[in-house]
């Protein structure tokens, strides 16, 4: 049987798991350079693997990490296709990395921001009304920035409080829209330019994620905050932390997000070790210190 190549595995990861271009380009980055230290990679042994963490002891821990994982996933998809019946991949490098957790905007800071852009949007320039709405689009449904610049006409309907977003992989799901959003949004479709099927349109298309970014960071500016700590990834991250602070539960935010793992969930909706505790002492029994009724010694008969 002829070993299934790096082709027939990108090939399964766009079919089967809707992987995103960007993504089947990182495996195959990923798996081209194990192939250049183990030619026959299909065919290795763990004696071959094991080597591998001393020819990459130059790369960052989390790339190492990343190229180790593509690496157990083509194995594992071998072992699916019948080509091998053992894994050697537990032979490679695991490193241990610590993700780092996304900066954070606190609930002050976002409305610092929220508040400057109503009063520029109050001016009428459609240039700060559409920076209301995509202000409010970011923290107010917690998009990818790619997921928000990217909005289709069609996508947004007049009469109901969601959007119909495609996320990564092509996977397709609903997203509330506040009131507050609503209205932004609104106000944006009456001064928007005609025509074209983008929500956000620039020259035929729509406005790109670095220019999001930059429009982000000078407003950030003005309302005399650090541009530095503002982006699209941390108004999304504030939106779940503030969700889940607020009481949302874990499973909601992972469908609202978008994360096919609910892991990837827990650690982007971290919160603070202050309010774990504030949480526990408010609704755990134990927590509001008190007794517990102990039941009555059995009577002796």
């Amino acid at each position: 049987m002829k070993a299934p190549g790096i082709e027939d595995f990108l090939e399964m990861l766009a079919a089967e798991r809707g992987a995103a271009a960007n993504t089947l380009a990182a495996y195959r980055r990923d798996l081209e350079a194990a192939e250049q230290e183990v030619p026959l990679l299909a065919d290795a042994q763990p004696s071959d693997l094991s080597g591998l963490g001393k020819a990459w002891a130059d790369l960052a821990p989390s790339s190492l990490a990343r190229r180790c994982s593509a690496i157990r996933q083509y194995f594992g998809f071998l072992i699916d296709e019948g080509y091998r019946d053992d894994d050697p991949s537990d032979a490679l490098p695991r490193p241990r990395i610590r993700r780092p957790l996304p900066r954070l905007l606190s609930k002050e800071q976002v409305l610092a921001m929220l508040r400057l852009a109503e009063e520029e949007a109050e001016m009428g320039q459609p240039n700060a009304i559409r920076m209301l709405a995509l202000l409010e689009m970011l923290y107010g449904s917690g998009l990818r920035a790619t997921e928000l610049v990217s909005l289709t006409m069609d996508s947004v309907p007049r009469d109901a409080p969601l959007l119909t977003i495609t996320g990564k992989g092509g996977q397709q799901r609903m997203v509330p829209v506040s009131s507050r959003a609503r209205a932004a949004m609104s106000r944006w479709l009456e001064v928007r330019p005609k025509g074209g099927r983008y929500v956000f349109p620039s020259r035929g298309k729509h406005i790109s994620r670095i220019r999001l970014f930059q429009m982000l960071r000078e407003l950030a500016g003005r309302a005399g905050l650090a541009p530095e700590s503002v982006s699209p990834h941390v108004l999304r991250h504030a939106f779940a932390t503030h969700l889940l602070e607020g009481g949302a539960d874990l499973r909601v935010l992972q469908t609202l997000l978008g994360h096919a793992d609910i892991a990837t969930t827990q650690i982007y909706t971290h919160v603070d070790s202050a309010r774990l505790v504030e949480l526990v002492n408010a609704r755990h029994p134990l927590g509001r210190g008190a007794p517990i009724p102990l039941a009555p010694p059995a009577k002796d008969d």
